[in-house]
């Protein structure tokens, strides 16, 4: 053997031995660390756990945070509907335990929809609300689906448009669908009561009777809210001499 194959052996020897100690020193500096950040999380754990005041403090300002942040979130949405669907929105949350944010683009089109149907957009929200109570993909003892409970097989057509049967469990798709179905109902019926016991019977309700009693029970509690705060927006307004 050569001096320089000699010389190269010993440079691959000198590199290799640098590769291994650069390893463990990398697996010892990982292992350290995570012993330190195990250690850390203990004592962290064990002084919780020792003063249940602190963990009730950190518990609260968690909470806090988190509504704070909600609370942001929710202001951003509200800032774009109007004054009477914010209040609308607000109490449909807290009685069906319903996420505002999402509820609030339901009720805004709501009010859009009741524009263009000549429907009181409070009664489509009340249909909403006893039919599934805001559950997108609630799903009757009959077959019908949605937030308005429509029987695909009636919308085959118009569903097949949006892809499918599915679609029905679509909120914006589902609610527009409905709304006509409403629409249609109280024109053949002749009165909203009558319109209602219709909608009732092609969503597989087994109670007509009741069934419009909470519908326009809600109904009413909803225009209320409404007429609450135009009579509010009315009050704060200058008056004219």
């Amino acid at each position: 053997m050569n001096a320089q194959t000699r010389q190269t052996r010993q440079r691959w020897q000198t590199l290799g031995s640098l590769v291994l100690d650069i390893r463990a020193g990398f697996v010892a500096v990982t292992r350290h660390s995570l012993a330190m950040l195990g250690l850390i999380l203990l004592v962290v754990v064990l002084t919780f756990a020792s003063r249940p005041q602190l963990q009730t403090n950190a518990s609260e300002w968690l909470l806090g945070w988190l509504g704070s942040r909600q609370d942001s979130a929710l202001a951003q949405v509200l800032e774009k509907v109007q004054p009477e669907q914010t209040r609308v929105t607000r109490w449909l949350s807290s009685q069906y335990k319903v996420a505002p944010e999402p509820l609030a683009t339901l009720v805004a089109e709501a009010w859009q929809i009741g524009q263009l149907s000549q429907l009181p957009p409070t009664l489509i929200l009340a249909v909403m609300a006893v039919e599934s109570r805001f559950n997108p993909f609630a799903k009757g003892t009959q077959g019908a689906m949605g937030l308005m409970q429509i029987e695909p097989s009636a919308h085959q057509d118009t569903l097949n448009r949006f892809g499918g049967q599915l679609a029905a469990f679509d909120p914006l798709t589902n609610l527009r669908l409905g709304a006509r179905l409403l629409q249609a109902s109280i024109r053949d019926g002749g009165s909203v009561e009558a319109g209602l016991r219709q909608y009732a019977q092609a969503s597989g309700q087994s109670n007509d009777a009741a069934y419009v009693e909470r519908v326009m029970s809600v109904h009413h509690l909803l225009q209320r809210l409404v007429q609450t705060q135009a009579t509010i927006s009315s009050a704060s307004e200058p008056q004219r001499l």
